[in-house]
């Protein structure tokens, strides 16, 4: 039998050999080619304004329950929790679900489940009922939804574009991303100086529907798999878990991210509480932390085909990851600045390295993921995954309502960096460290 790690290195080897024209000519063929794509244009501007929407609700939630509500650290812990139970309940069918069904229409009926469920907020809101629980529910349905569109959208990039041009697919798609980010926290802040936090419910749903026409819009070639070509679905999900679990490469980068996400979980959940109450930095200071700090994340997207170049593709992922894992170390030491600007300033230099890193390591990680895997398997393996790396989350997420309540707020982010900082091991002592080009053949096809 061929020992996979030795042939993974090998392919490392040989592609570095790669003359150098060939390496410069690509990327620019590939980024102009998508640029003349008037479909993926289409795709990706659908995303760039649901994206926007997305982050007015991400302020809004944890704003809207801490200053408004009046919610508690295990509150706040059970409404993060809630909005992503569903990776843990329902992650696995989902990617046998998606690998049946047509990816596009999947993401248009999530889109309007997810703006339905955003606009009763400020409708309960104006009503004079809100309770904390109606934000369980509200966050528990959105959850869900967006189990079946991000396990459509990280299948669908494949299905819309070449296998060559995937890299540069998910390039765009996160710099976008990141720009959002950039800009639907700042809008966000400066909104809830003039305006309640349910208001910016309204912009999330607004972003989910215009989200949902795009994709009305765009065009593709995929067809459904036919009857007779299924299996039962507990043996279709069990064939996407063993495809990852046997896999060399992705079945440690699995256990990275799922280490780091629970650890940077029980750290992130009591933000809120941190810079609102805490800190008392009010919405103001959150959003600006988010938006800063998501400049690190575009550039992040912008220079991982470069940093990759430059160390190696295979290289790149470990190196990212120890450094979005170090940046961690400003959030609880920002407790100890004697100013409260001091503080602010270690909070938005800490989440401009996290997302840097963070968005390094997943451009690089997902698109070798979406080159090795066979189509069929796509929405098993992405949801195999998640099932994992987004599953511990929701666990994380009570955990960190427990221990803070119990043990204290800053010892919590302590223990949530610590454990983010060991779980780097499993591709930091990998064959990607020195791998110069990632895999790109099909596996188990």
């Amino acid at each position: 039998m061929i020992d996979i790690y030795q042939s993974l290195k090998e392919t490392g080897r040989v592609n570095a050999g790669t003359t150098d024209n060939a390496q410069q000519t690509e990327p620019a063929q590939q980024s102009a080619s998508l640029w003349r794509d008037r479909n993926f244009i289409t795709f990706w501007s659908g995303q760039a304004v649901s994206q926007l929407g997305a982050q007015l609700g991400q302020l809004a939630f944890p704003v809207l329950a801490v200053t408004l509500l009046g919610a508690s650290e295990f509150e706040v812990g059970a409404l993060n929790a809630a909005g992503l139970a569903a990776f843990l309940l329902i992650g696995l069918p989902a990617g046998a679900w998606v690998d049946r069904w047509l990816k596009r229409r999947t993401m248009i009926v999530a889109d309007l489940v997810r703006t339905a469920a955003m606009a009763t907020v400020p409708i309960l809101w104006w009503s004079g009922i809100l309770q904390i629980w109606h934000l369980y529910a509200v966050s528990a349905v959105v959850g869900a939804a967006t189990v079946f569109f991000d396990v459509s959208y990280q299948s669908y990039v494949p299905v819309l574009v070449d296998a060559p041009k995937v890299p540069q697919a998910n390039s765009k798609l996160e710099a976008t991303s990141q720009i959002a980010r950039i800009g639907g926290p700042a809008a966000g802040g400066g909104l809830l100086t003039v305006v309640s936090a349910p208001v910016l419910f309204v912009g999330e749903a607004i972003g989910y529907l215009l989200s949902a026409l795009f994709l009305l819009r765009t065009r593709d070639a995929e067809r459904p798999v036919p009857a007779k070509d299924r299996q039962p679905l507990a043996s279709e999900i069990k064939e996407g878990l063993v495809f990852v679990v046997r896999h060399p490469l992705i079945s440690r980068i699995v256990a990275c991210t799922g280490g780091v996400n629970f650890f940077t979980t029980l750290a992130f959940t009591l933000m809120p509480v941190l810079v609102l109450r805490e800190l008392q930095l009010g919405p103001e200071g959150m959003g600006l932390i988010m938006a800063v700090g998501a400049v690190g994340g575009l550039i992040g997207a912008i220079a991982a085909p470069r940093f990759a170049a430059w160390i190696g593709e295979g290289t790149v992922i470990p190196v990212a990851s120890m450094i979005s894992s170090l940046f961690l170390l400003l959030v609880p030491l920002c407790v100890l600045a004697p100013e409260r600007w001091m503080s602010l300033v270690m909070l938005i230099v800490s989440e401009f390295g996290f997302a840097f890193g963070v968005l390094v390591y997943n451009i690089m990680q997902l698109s070798m993921r979406q080159r090795v895997c066979p189509p069929r398997l796509l929405g098993r393996m992405n949801a195999s995954i998640r099932f994992v790396v987004w599953g511990v989350m929701p666990i994380a997420a009570l955990a960190s309502g427990l221990l803070a309540e119990n043990f204290g707020l800053v010892p919590t982010l302590w223990i949530g960096l610590g454990g983010s900082i060991v779980f780097v091991a499993p591709v930091l002592f990998s064959p990607l460290w020195g791998m110069r080009r990632l895999p790109d053949e099909v596996h188990g096809a």
